[in-house]
């Protein structure tokens, strides 16, 4: 299906049918065009051999550390090019800023990158795209392109993750809610009303989120408007602020085992159990992939950063790459401008980092006393675990017909559900879009959750048999569980080099603090409410990413951009604002955190 990102005709239909997987093309680029050979016919080899048109230009303007600071003052610096930081440097474009996007690496998209080896496209993260349909407010990706004027291809998966769970529980999440709904009563008949109940309740939640236009929660106009218009949807949303999803489930549910996989369920979202995991984020989750679906780019996950940049180009701000920020410049307490490893300097009237908390004010800000809002946030947070991922091509014969796309395992125990290395998320998004990888095969992504305290203190050599060993016990589990014959089928396993992905990798590339994929809470939180917004205690500083409220995950890290550019905006003079109300705004949100 085609996701058309440009304002779309009153009655039009918002979702065009794809192609049938033999005649779709096998890249759709932001620009709209597609990569053909001589004889028109689309080159399977096109994304390999041409660069991105965002990363292209900047190259060509010299966009390396290579090139000189300067280009005048920017409205915004934004600090790594992580879904997160394009959002909000694309929202800030498209309201008219001057935006600059410094990544340290060659391509944008951080944790939602890509790489190629031997004719296969491998996604660096995830390959489970929530917020991006074409209907309903929580659609944050597809807006973030429409914004820019960019459109991505996109197949629809006829189902979320495939649980396979202790003591064979086996259930599919289906893309109908109500095909779902009968597979898990199917399992849990007793529990049928605790069933209905626990997620009727985060359709509650899910819905009264996306009745609403989703702005920064920093800016009182804002807020205040939204009341107005929708208040029993905002009074809803306040009263489940706090709470988390294990407790609202243990109100409706009483089986044990059934309340386990509302732990997987939560754990495959925020990598922590349920009685861990706020019940907003898990609504947004757990109905998103019902109500817009979950829907996979032509081409891979990188191409949606791919696109975005290419968008903000066009919107005439600009993005660098090998560009590696090591300070935020401070000026009488303000931040004013960046600084580069090799010594350029670049200003704007607000710096946004994407890099993780820890990064931005143990790093960025080294020199700086840690603020005590942050010593706040760490006092509630934790680093949570990095992963150890392994791409493999395997031969497409291994794989039984129908297989799914997505699926989670955990064997024997359920207390390994948060273990290192306890339970394994597999993707296999060529049983989407065959084009990534050459005829008769398919791709594996696998990653299980690692911690950096596995990884350091190894030599080389100990680092490489390590990652070996890991890879092959994992693989092995997979071959009982799922796939016979797995081992035999593998043409290309990437060990060597950075891959297997371990903590380590993801802390170099993605310039992660140990590796880590955002913050976890050190106990039980009061749902959401410590969980720190966009704004700093350091003026012109914001923070935008996992490490802000909601938290990890796709559609939640989008919704961290949103509300950073809104806020920007509103504080570079581009969205209208009330000075009274914003100290009294965020002197009560920086006195509820506390609280929490």
């Amino acid at each position: 299906m085609l996701l058309p990102l440009a304002p779309a005709r009153p009655h039009a239909p918002a979702l065009l049918p794809a192609p049938p997987a033999a005649a779709r093309p096998a890249r759709l680029w932001a620009s709209g065009g597609l990569a053909r050979g001589a004889g028109g016919g689309v080159r399977r080899g096109a994304l390999a051999s041409e660069k991105p048109p965002a990363v292209a230009a900047a190259e060509t303007a010299g966009g390396g550390e290579e090139a000189g600071g300067g280009g005048g003052v920017y409205d915004a610096i934004v600090v790594g090019s992580g879904i997160g930081g394009l959002v909000a440097a694309t929202q800030l474009a498209a309201k008219g800023a001057r935006v600059l996007v410094l990544e340290k690496y060659l391509i944008p998209g951080g944790s939602s990158g890509y790489y190629r080896r031997d004719g296969f496209t491998f996604d660096v993260g995830s390959s489970v795209m929530f917020g991006f349909s074409d209907k309903g407010n929580l659609n944050l990706i597809t807006q973030a392109l429409e914004a820019v004027g960019r459109r991505m291809q996109v197949l629809p998966d006829p189902s979320t993750v495939h649980f396979h769970l202790p003591g064979d529980l086996s259930v599919l999440v289906h893309r109908k809610y109500e095909d779902f709904l009968n597979e898990l009563i199917s399992k849990f008949p007793h529990e049928e009303e605790g069933i209905l109940q626990f997620y009727g309740t985060c359709w509650k939640i899910f819905n009264s989120l996306n009745s609403l236009e989703l702005k920064s929660l920093e800016e009182p106009l804002y807020l205040f408007g939204q009341f107005f218009q929708k208040p029993l949807e905002c009074l809803t949303l306040a009263y489940y602020l706090p709470q988390n999803a294990g407790d609202i489930a243990r109100k409706f549910i009483k089986d044990q085992k059934l309340l386990s996989f509302i732990d997987a369920e939560c754990f495959i979202v925020s990598t922590v159990n349920a009685l861990q995991t706020p019940m907003i984020n898990a609504s947004m989750v757990l109905c998103d992939r019902h109500f817009g679906g979950i829907n996979y780019p032509v081409g891979g996950v990188g191409g949606i950063a791919t696109s975005l940049a290419d968008g903000l180009v066009d919107k005439g701000s600009e993005i660098r790459y090998k560009a590696n920020v090591t300070n935020v410049i401070l000026e009488n307490g303000k931040a004013v401008g960046v600084r580069l490893s090799n010594g350029k300097e670049f200003f704007a009237k607000t710096v946004i980092s994407n890099a993780t908390r820890w990064d931005t004010f143990g790093k960025l800000l080294k020199d700086k006393e840690l603020p005590e809002e942050e010593k706040n946030f760490q006092k509630n947070y934790v680093k949570a675990p990095s992963f150890l991922s392994i791409h493999m091509g395997v031969k497409a014969s291994v794989l039984p017909a129908g297989t799914d796309c997505h699926h989670f395992v955990l064997e024997d125990d359920w207390n390994n559900l948060e273990k290192p290395y306890g339970s394994i998320f597999l993707s296999i998004p060529t049983v989407l879009d065959p084009s990534l990888a050459p005829e008769g095969h398919h791709i594996l992504h696998i990653f299980t959750t690692a911690g950096i305290e596995d990884w350091e203190g190894l030599s080389r050599k100990e680092y490489e048999e390590k990652k070996e060993a890991v890879a092959n016990e994992i693989i092995i589990r997979l071959e009982k569980k799922l796939f016979p014959g797995l081992q035999d089928s593998i043409v290309l396993k990437e060990v060597s080099s950075c891959l297997p992905c371990s903590p380590k990798t993801h802390r170099r590339f993605l310039a992660r603090n140990d590796g880590t994929y955002g913050p976890m809470p050190r106990g039980k939180p009061k749902g959401l409410l410590a969980m720190p917004f966009n704004t700093t205690s350091i003026d012109g500083l914001y923070c935008v990413g996992d490490s802000c409220f909601p938290g990890q995950g796709v559609i939640a890290v989008a919704f961290s951009g949103v509300m950073c550019a809104h806020r920007v905006a509103a504080d570079i003079g581009l969205e209208q604002r009330s000075p009274v109300l914003d100290a009294g705004l965020l002197g009560l949100l920086r006195w509820l955190r506390t609280l929490a």
